[in-house]
């Protein structure tokens, strides 16, 4: 089985991702092939580490996925791997709110037999680190603390203190990042701006995470830990298994209908199992990017509309005015359209007063509100994704509001934190804000491929 190790943390900001993607990249720049995983349902960061492995970021999110697909979802990813480097969420003992571990990263660690790298933001303390480390070694004795890496390290009499006290606590230390030269991420409101909008500036990031890890990591230590990972007992997740065991068939078509996908800078959040599972129903997935193709791709049968961040481009994908109108002519055909945030915003009438497709009565517009967690959702109208009645999880993240028109015909029945209907279902056309990640659900997959059978 692959060698493989967690990437955790006492608290969000203590510098996951820059040990986890500096590692990675370190790692594969030694000629290792590095299989990159994020806990959580986290699309920014896969981009980071896919850039910094050359093989696609993949999520394990216990939460949407169920835990017993974890294991599956880890070996699809990994097959083929020397090494496996998996960036926690929060906190390491932090997961679903009111859920206990679930979906945590100590979760995620445990189903793995993973050890785990403890990263500390040490910028405040000395002594009193061996007792944060204690404490989280002890926390769950199921969970493997393998290492410390101290993060914003001030002096050399600093990283003397902390050493020491860490002696004492019998975790070791793998390596220590200082204050000075941490390597600079391109941000925003919602976190790190994704890999399809600021290439070169990620490119740059990464570079420098890589550098800050090898001046200051013992990458041997390192690799000889995740090398200690132990057997795991998991069968690698197969979308054709996956749509095989399912209820229902298939419907007959004739040839491989083109499901479009949008993609670009606009549009950069997507799962790399939906393309897989799309594949697998028997459709050919071709991308394309809003902000610069004036048309579909050619034959396109269904269109795919991911998250992503259009009040970013709202002028330059309202300037589109060929492909706005090919979107909406392909759905009022009523061709398979499905949106999740970001498409639900583009199939709207106006983005912040931008036009869009308008497919959609409603209007869109920034908030100063930030809407965030995971929901529990059922569909509440058939739909080209799911029958009345499919019941999935799913996680929401966004800083828009969508003002609808009179009679829209809802897509979820959300249950927490509150109970409300919530999206669209016109059509061909599913829209809503929230994510989801069809692995959960595959014959989701199915059926919107089989609504371009014909």
């Amino acid at each position: 089985m692959v060698a493989r190790l967690v990437i955790a943390a006492p608290s969000s900001g203590s510098g996951k991702t820059t040990v986890a993607t500096g590692l990675m990249a370190a790692f594969a720049g030694r000629g290792l092939a590095v299989s990159p995983h994020k806990v959580g349902p986290d699309y920014i960061d896969p981009g980071y580490h896919a850039l910094a492995t050359g093989r696609p970021g993949r999520n394990l999110d216990a939460y949407l996925c169920g835990t017993e697909l974890i294991g599956p979802l880890f070996a699809h990813g990994a097959a083929g791997a020397d090494l496996a480097v998996v960036e926690g969420v929060m906190g390491l003992y932090d997961g679903a709110a009111g859920q206990g571990e679930l979906a945590s990263t100590a979760q995620v660690a445990k189903v793995l037999r993973a050890p785990v790298v403890l990263v500390v933001d040490a910028s405040s303390q000395s002594r009193s680190v061996a007792a944060l480390v204690h404490g989280f070694a002890s926390w769950d004795p199921r969970v493997r603390i393998g290492g410390v890496i101290l993060n914003k390290v001030g002096s050399d009499r600093h990283e003397a203190l902390l050493r020491e006290a860490l002696d004492e606590s019998g975790v070791p230390v793998l390596g220590v990042l200082w204050r000075t030269g941490q390597a600079q991420t391109p941000s925003r409101h919602l976190g790190l701006v994704p890999v399809a909008e600021r290439r070169p500036d990620a490119v740059g990031a990464v570079a420098a995470m890589a550098e800050q890890v090898r001046a200051g990591c013992d990458l041997e230590a390192v690799l000889a830990l995740a090398r200690s990972a132990p057997p795991l007992d998991a069968g690698a997740w197969d979308p054709h298994e996956a749509l095989a065991s399912g209820s229902g068939g298939g419907a007959a078509r004739r040839g491989r209908p083109v499901v479009a996908v949008a993609g670009g800078a606009a549009f950069s959040f997507s799962y790399t199992e939906h393309t897989e599972l799309l594949t697998a129903a028997g459709a050919d997935v071709v991308g394309f990017d809003p902000l610069h193709d004036e048309r579909l791709p050619e034959g396109t049968g269904a269109l795919v509309i991911g998250g992503g961040f259009p009040e970013v481009y709202g002028p330059e994908l309202s300037a589109n005015a060929p492909l706005r109108g090919a979107v909406a002519e392909l759905a009022a055909s009523g061709a398979p359209v499905a949106a999740e945030c970001a498409g639900l915003l583009y199939l709207s009438r106006s983005l912040d007063g931008h036009p869009m497709c308008g497919v959609l009565d409603a209007e869109a517009r920034m908030s100063e509100r930030l809407t965030l967690g995971y929901r529990d959702a059922v569909a509440v109208s058939d739909s080209s994704l799911a029958q009345a009645g499919t019941r999935l999880r799913a996680h929401e993240f966004h800083r828009t509001v969508l003002e609808p028109g009179a009679g829209a015909t809802p897509a979820w029945g959300v249950h927490q934190p509150e109970r409300r209907v919530e999206g669209f279902v016109q059509q061909g056309v599913h829209a809503s804000y929230l994510h989801t990640h069809w692995a959960a659900q595959p014959a989701v997959a199915r059926r919107f491929v089989d609504r371009c059978a014909g």
